[in-house]
């Protein structure tokens, strides 16, 4: 079926079902196979699944904006329930000066301060899981014990209440799909979780050194103004224990999934990153985002009018044929390079290296340690409207 006045594939489906967000790789599948747009008639937006097209459109920030909102909200007409970030939900010029602060902040300079504190805490949590036996749930001891114990301390925020960061973070990317069940569950909690991550951004309440006072610097030397800093330190505190949580959750299902691989690292731990970046095309911890578009857009044989909604499937891009070789494969021996899971473009995630030397320390860290590591059980998907996530990942080790 097609629309008459575009000639675009339609497809009736839903992509934030709970069924599609339990198993979406059908769903992608389907729309890859339907052409290089499709019109996802239930929400009224048109859909990007081939990695060509997710490509162009994450690096066409002038007529594909974020600043319209990366959810299916569109911001031109309705009023979002938190102040945009100033990063991910805004363009140029609004977008640049945040973005040249926080990319010197989470730069190479304060990542080789952190690689030594980050190998050494991997190390005595490691030790620590394996003290209590050999069957654990990696996805809570592992991928959600390692970014709450180091990322905050190099934000600088204080001891009390991190574990609020990750309810935050999943409501506020729950909110970027449509209102349904799951935006309805975090909701009674928004307020205090909101206020709780701003009163966190403020510059007396951080440490004196780290990232959140970093950002304060800059806006004393006039790099940004005081306004914006608190919003910026909040753009780290929403995005950046999530989306690490879910990759390293993903990575460590892939190598419990796929004993060759770990076997692989375990003969060459200098693979970790290659690892990590190849769990991030396979699983894809962020699945989607959206994109406004600010004029009529052809994309291949197909017209988007102007002030129209664009779904881009970074999953499906990912595991799209056209661009991968066996794409279903999770194989260490790939050039991961390309993959869409970090954004491409001026929006490309500014924390990304931050995000592979946490992987790399808990990787490197369980590689000298475990000859083997493999399911103890079904694992548990956390369902969520924008990202990729398992709530429950039982394994069993052998050293």
């Amino acid at each position: 079926m097609t629309t008459l006045e575009t000639r675009c594939p339609v497809h009736e489906g839903d992509p934030f079902s709970h069924a599609v967000l339990e198993d979406p790789l059908p769903l992608h599948a389907q729309l890859r196979d339907a052409g290089p747009v499709v019109y996802l008639s239930r929400y009224e937006v048109y859909a990007l699944a081939r990695h060509e097209q997710v490509h162009a459109a994450l690096t066409d920030w002038q007529r594909l904006q974020s600043a319209a909102g990366v959810g299916l909200a569109n911001f031109r007409t309705e009023k979002p329930w938190r102040p945009p970030s100033l990063l991910l939900e805004a363009d140029p010029p609004r977008h640049d000066a945040p973005r040249r602060v926080l990319s010197k902040v989470l730069g190479p300079r304060a990542l080789r301060r952190l690689r030594e504190r980050w190998t050494a805490d991997a190390g005595v949590l490691v030790d620590q899981v394996l003290a209590g036996g050999s069957r654990f749930d990696a996805a809570q001891a592992l991928a959600h014990a390692f970014p709450l114990r180091v990322f905050p301390d190099a934000v600088g925020l204080p001891p009390d209440g991190r574990e609020n960061l990750l309810p935050y973070g999943d409501h506020a990317f729950n909110a970027f799909g449509p209102d349904n069940d799951l935006v309805a569950k975090g909701t009674p909690r928004v307020a205090e979780l909101s206020d709780w991550v701003s009163r966190r951004c403020r510059r007396e309440v951080l440490a004196p050194q780290g990232f959140g006072a970093d950002i304060w610097a800059a806006a004393d030397r006039g790099d940004i103004t005081p306004e914006q800093a608190p919003l910026i330190v909040r753009s780290l505190l929403t995005a950046g224990v999530d989306t690490t949580v879910h990759a390293l959750s993903a990575v460590l299902h892939a190598f419990a999934t796929h004993p060759g691989q770990w076997q692989r690292l375990r003969e060459d731990p200098g693979l970790a990153r290659v690892a990590f970046d190849e769990a991030v095309r396979w699983e894809s911890p962020v699945q989607t985002f959206f994109r406004t578009t600010t004029t009529d857009v052809r994309i291949a044989d197909v017209l988007i009018p102007e002030g129209n909604k664009v779904l881009m499937f970074l999953a499906a891009a990912n595991r799209d044929p056209r661009r991968w070789n066996d794409p279903d494969a999770f194989d260490l021996a790939r050039d991961p390079s390309g993959h869409v899971g970090f954004g491409m473009g001026l929006h490309q995630c500014v924390g990304q290296h931050v995000a592979r030397l946490e992987a790399e320390a808990l990787l490197t860290a369980l590689v000298g340690r475990v000859r083997l590591i493999e399911l103890d059980g079904p694992p548990r998907r956390h369902h969520n409207n924008t990202l990729r996530a398992w709530a429950s990942l039982p394994v069993r080790v052998v050293r």
